[in-house]
């Protein structure tokens, strides 16, 4: 059935009602149509929480597998401003009281896509927890620089053999 005079009367009500149709399918389609969560709304801060829930995850993986489940350690995310110059974490401990907290650089400081991201923030949780494991052994700052690349060789070592 054709109609020859169709007129329609728009509504404040309709064209609203309308509108937000529109735009929840519309945002609805861009988070089911294959684009990554962290390119919608709020990007940095899903990609933050995201972060803070694998370093977490990592973490408690990583302590078990490094039989250092006597320590409390906890993992933060936090600012590069927090950080020494040139490095992506670090860790503090308590030999006494056995507790541990491994600081990670912040999603917000990185540029790096993010699984690689991620990839990256593990290779800080179990570099520092390396750290931890051989924090009995003598240390001096002229030791520092061997023992940084004896636990960056065993930190990569370890993360090879887990992927097998």
């Amino acid at each position: 059935m054709v109609f020859r005079n169709f007129t329609v009367k728009w509504r404040p009500e309709i064209i609203t009602f309308v509108f937000v149709s529109l735009s929840v399918l519309g945002f609805a389609t861009e988070h089911t149509a294959g684009v990554p969560p962290q390119q919608g709304f709020h990007a940095a801060d899903d990609r933050e929480a995201r972060a803070q829930v694998f370093v977490k995850a990592k973490l408690q993986f990583w302590q078990q597998r490094l039989n250092l489940q006597k320590w409390e350690i906890n993992v933060q995310l936090v600012r590069n401003t927090s950080l020494k110059p040139k490095t992506l974490g670090n860790i503090h401990w308590d030999a006494e009281t056995m507790r541990a907290t491994i600081d990670v650089q912040s999603s917000y400081d990185y540029n790096l896509p993010f699984q690689q991201m991620l990839d990256d923030m593990e290779f800080t949780v179990v570099h520092e927890l390396v750290h931890l494991q051989l924090s009995s052994l003598p240390r001096s700052e002229a030791s520092r620089s061997a023992e940084e690349h004896a636990v960056n060789e065993i930190t990569q070592a370890l993360l090879n053999l887990a992927k097998r």
